[in-house]
């Protein structure tokens, strides 16, 4: 019987800027925790035409990552939802 490994949860910032009337992702920062993630991606806003704070969880073996869940966004944004 094999047991599912849970796959530890990482929170990463993603800013976005305009390049030629596209939303392109500016460099990715990691945050600590939720709230932290939370914490830069605000403070970022200002800075940036959207900032989104994710968390998703990582195979560490492999590198996979699940897609990401939303924690915050602010101003214009990619929707990566399975809608």
């Amino acid at each position: 019987m094999s047991l599912a490994v849970a796959k530890p949860e990482k929170y990463i910032i993603m800013p976005f800027r305009k390049n030629n009337q596209k939303l392109v992702a500016a460099e990715m920062r990691p945050a600590s925790s939720e709230a932290s993630a939370i914490k830069i991606a605000t403070s970022m806003s200002a800075r940036y035409i959207g900032v989104a704070a994710y968390a998703v969880q990582v195979d560490e073996e492999s590198g996979d990552m699940n897609a990401p869940r939303l924690l915050a966004s602010f101003g214009e944004t990619p929707d990566f939802s399975d809608d």
